[in-house]
């Protein structure tokens, strides 16, 4: 069992968003869903909680009303191989949202993600410190990450 999870705060859209993240992420399912009852906080038959994996990572939807929203404050970092993953998970999940700077985004639910190459984090600790600058101007100048200008920024030198 995963010691810490996820806990997420929809408004009445907890079922749309797992489905929603499901259809996303590779290697991912609802794994159980909870529904209110007669005379509960939440319309009869909508879901209460739900539990669903993303990639193996298990998490935790609530409908809990209008009470709470999202805020960048808090992110999911999703470390990607190819440019082509990069593109994928970048357009799915801001269809509805928002493209945000430096490999950020908003998806429709308000929930902000980073999507971004794995070997940018390799780039920016490289021991070169002028290379790694580089990287980091033209990863500043980008919306969604391109690994092609990653690299030429890396070795322009």
């Amino acid at each position: 069992m995963q010691k810490i999870t996820p806990f997420l705060w929809f408004d009445g859209k907890a079922e749309e968003a797992m489905n929603f993240y499901i259809s996303i992420f590779k290697n991912s399912k609802i794994v159980s869903v909870s529904r209110y009852g007669e005379g509960g906080p939440g319309p009869k038959g909508t879901v209460m909680t739900g539990t669903f994996q993303l990639e193996g990572q298990q998490f935790m939807a609530l409908n809990g009303g209008p009470h709470f929203t999202f805020s960048p404050a808090i992110s999911f970092f999703v470390n990607c191989e190819t440019q082509q993953e990069v593109d994928e998970l970048w357009e799915k999940l801001s269809e509805g949202g928002e493209k945000q700077r430096c490999g950020w985004l908003k998806d429709k639910y308000g929930l902000s993600w980073q999507i971004i190459p794995s070997a940018l984090g390799e780039m920016l600790q490289d021991k070169d410190a002028e290379k790694a600058k580089r990287v980091m101007k033209a990863m500043l100048q980008m919306d969604k990450i391109d690994m092609e200008g990653l690299k030429q920024a890396y070795d322009r030198g």
